[in-house]
């Protein structure tokens, strides 16, 4: 079986710590990791990657010291390895310019402001996961507990 991994980052504990809770639902069918730098995931990834692991899904905080979470998120998108990997800005402290960089450089696929809706995290994140393993060509059956149904009833029409 596929290990599919997700990649949370955020330089503050207690903010990753809620995401995590807010994903722990995922955790018995993904691997979800924490980073607390751009840096630290972009090596994380590296890793898993060269472990033939998958890396579905990164959420980011942007505001980061180093590298920001867009200019993370922007080296995901350009990496021919992660063309498939869904990305999500999760920040209170972006510009309109830093949005507009993010979603025409970086191509997230969803934006979230803290606070957010845990539900609302969930939710989306399932959805991407299940988009990700469909746009990848797995087997969705493996995983079929935990995805978003109307995403896979929609790509099986």
């Amino acid at each position: 079986m596929e290990k599919l991994n997700v990649i949370c980052v955020d330089d503050q504990r207690e903010v990753l710590s809620a995401v995590l809770k807010d994903l722990a639902p995922l955790n018995d069918f993904f691997n979800v990791e924490d980073c607390e730098s751009a840096d630290e995931a972009l090596e994380l990834i590296d890793e898993l990657d060269a472990e033939g692991e998958y890396i579905a899904l990164v959420i980011s905080d942007h505001v980061m010291p180093g590298k920001t979470g867009v200019e993370l998120l922007t080296d995901i998108s350009q990496d021919p390895r992660f063309t498939q990997t869904k990305k999500v800005l999760l920040t209170g402290q972006a510009t309109h310019q830093d949005t507009i960089e993010a979603i025409n450089r970086a191509r997230i696929e969803s934006y979230f402001e803290k606070p957010w809706k845990a539900e609302a995290l969930l939710t989306t994140a399932r959805s991407l996961i299940t988009e990700y393993i469909f746009d990848s060509g797995l087997d969705y059956q493996t995983w079929a507990d935990i995805l978003d149904n109307s995403v896979v009833f929609r790509r099986l029409r």
